[in-house]
């Protein structure tokens, strides 16, 4: 028995990577099928194995989270790649990206792009910003203005966030998502396309997840990450996404305070004062509005 990560599924087949880089080709035992439980791309598992491609998946170990889009499990990091302009900066999509990890205990980075084509205005009001998100808590890399870091630079940067650990990129169509990856491995664009061709990937084929060795770590492969969906985060939960508003909340007179209408509520309180940022606050009411009138979605009856 030897155990592994999953690095790669692929038409029935789970590509195992082991401690010593070995990659063996198994297929699950049938007890997974009937417990209706499907072994994921990141998941830690054991396996047994005649040779490198005929082996077993015998057991996968439990999750510590596990992402629908990608479908990937046991990540460990999310980069927020966000630019100053073309795409303009945005508060409210930062904050949905922040979220949309956050429930999941996944540590969030975020990037800051393009830089280099900021006027000093635009780069000044994004810095401004980035100092509310750092106060907070939150890392956030910022390249001095009118500055491309370097391969060499990209590489010692993201090579000490990533070591030993799974990470995942996402952000706007156009943010820089995929530069930055070629950046850090220009063979990485080269390895994506050439999956997507072999797969015959089209407009209704199911997208492929595989984790590629880089800097130390596992990266997933999928820049076109969209996973802003808040299907199961609960109204109660929403606010320990919102590191200060969480904290500020242990001071509410309501134990259960959702911070909205109720009375004594230290976090309204907190924002009149400037101790939580308005802009915040409102991201914050937006995604509460959006959770309270989500449709329950109902499971298909047998024989639908």
């Amino acid at each position: 028995m030897k155990e592994g990560r999953i690095i790669k599924a692929l038409s029935g087949f789970y590509y195992i990577q082991t401690e010593e880089k070995e990659i063996y080709q198994t297929r699950p035992r049938g007890i997974f099928r009937k417990r209706n439980e499907t072994p994921l791309v990141g998941d830690k598992v054991k396996f047994t194995f005649d040779s490198i491609k005929e082996g077993t998946l015998e057991e996968i170990s439990p999750r510590k989270n596990e992402l629908t889009r990608p479908t990937v499990a046991n990540v460990d990091v999310g980069f927020v790649i966000m630019s100053i302009v073309d795409p303009d900066f945005s508060t409210s999509l930062l904050d949905r990206y922040l979220v949309s990890i956050e429930q999941y205990d996944i540590e969030p980075i975020i990037y800051i792009t393009k830089t280099d084509i900021a006027t000093a205005q635009e780069y000044e009001q994004v810095f401004k910003l980035a100092e509310q998100y750092r106060a907070i808590g939150y890392q956030v890399i910022m390249p001095e203005r009118e500055t491309v870091l370097s391969a060499e630079e990209t590489n010692a940067l993201f090579g000490e966030l990533v070591e030993e650990k799974l990470a995942v990129f996402m952000g706007q169509s156009g943010a820089g998502k995929s530069t930055l990856l070629n950046r850090l491995d220009p063979d990485l664009g080269l390895k994506i396309g050439e999956t997507s061709k072999s797969l015959g990937r089209g407009r209704h084929t199911t997208r492929h997840v595989e984790l590629v060795p880089l800097l130390g770590g596992l990266i997933a492969d999928t820049p076109g990450f969209s996973a802003i969906q808040f299907d199961k985060l609960t109204v109660e939960d929403l606010s320990s996404c919102f590191p200060e508003i969480w904290e500020m909340g242990k001071h509410c007179r309501f134990s259960g305070c959702i911070h909205q209408n109720e009375p004594d509520c230290a976090v309204k309180e907190a924002v009149e004062e400037h101790k939580i940022a308005p802009f915040r606050y409102t991201n914050y009411l937006s995604l509460l509005e959006e959770i309270q009138n989500r449709k329950p979605r109902y499971g298909k009856k047998k024989g639908k």
